[in-house]
């Protein structure tokens, strides 16, 4: 791959994922909740959400996807329902102040996510999305050269994706974590939860209501 192509890419990818969206939002929201060391899982299960749906595109599954209706609005009803559940969920979510220690002011032990559960919820977001199956498969044909191997150059353009996927979204956890301090009472974090849930909500919305 040509250096100019390459860079051409990282431009435009940049642009891409640094535009915030539903994951960018969910990244702030374990950022601000769980700490920024904690939210890296929430980054990583993001990550390999988008390297899955990248496997798949090469795979021809975003063409015959986009060949298929039924295929199409079955996923986006899927992945429109989880984001109204993901609002759902952040909207009743309990407004005490922001802990990040397992033991609260009150000295009463509080649940916390395991990082393992934060993954999982990252790669939800990253792979309920079915238009962004159908994005990689329009994405990546305009950098690789028909006429040379393609799988080196399928691996450059993915590892330089979550490259910059994995350095922007850790920049929002960074800043929903840097943030946390502001939250400090339960008018704020009540405040805090019925704005991510709403926007939670008009994403999946927006995701019902999308065409290809």
């Amino acid at each position: 791959m040509e250096l100019t192509v390459w860079l051409a890419y990282v431009s435009v990818i940049t642009a891409l994922i640094t535009f915030p969206g539903p994951f960018a939002l969910l990244c702030m929201d374990h950022g601000l909740r769980h700490g920024r060391r904690r939210s890296f899982a929430t980054v990583a299960g993001g990550a390999a959400a988008s390297l899955v749906l990248m496997a798949l595109s090469s795979l021809g599954l975003g063409a015959a996807l986009a060949a298929s209706e039924t295929g199409f609005l079955v996923l986006k009803i899927v992945g429109a329902l989880y984001l109204i559940y993901l609002g759902i969920q952040a909207w009743r979510a309990p407004s005490q102040p922001v802990v990040f220690d397992a033991v609260g002011e009150d000295g009463q032990m509080r649940a916390r996510a395991t990082r393992w559960q934060l993954c999982r919820k990252g790669f939800g977001i990253g792979i309920s999305n079915p238009k962004d199956l159908l994005f990689f498969g329009a994405l990546f044909p305009n950098f690789i050269d028909m006429a040379q191997p393609q799988l080196p150059q399928f691996v450059v353009l993915a590892l330089t994706w979550l490259v910059v996927d994995l350095l922007t979204m850790s920049t929002y956890a960074h800043a929903g974590s840097s943030i946390s301090r502001w939250f400090d009472s339960h008018r704020r974090v009540r405040l805090f939860n019925r704005t991510t849930g709403s926007l939670f909500v008009v994403a999946g919305a927006g995701l019902a209501a999308s065409h290809r």
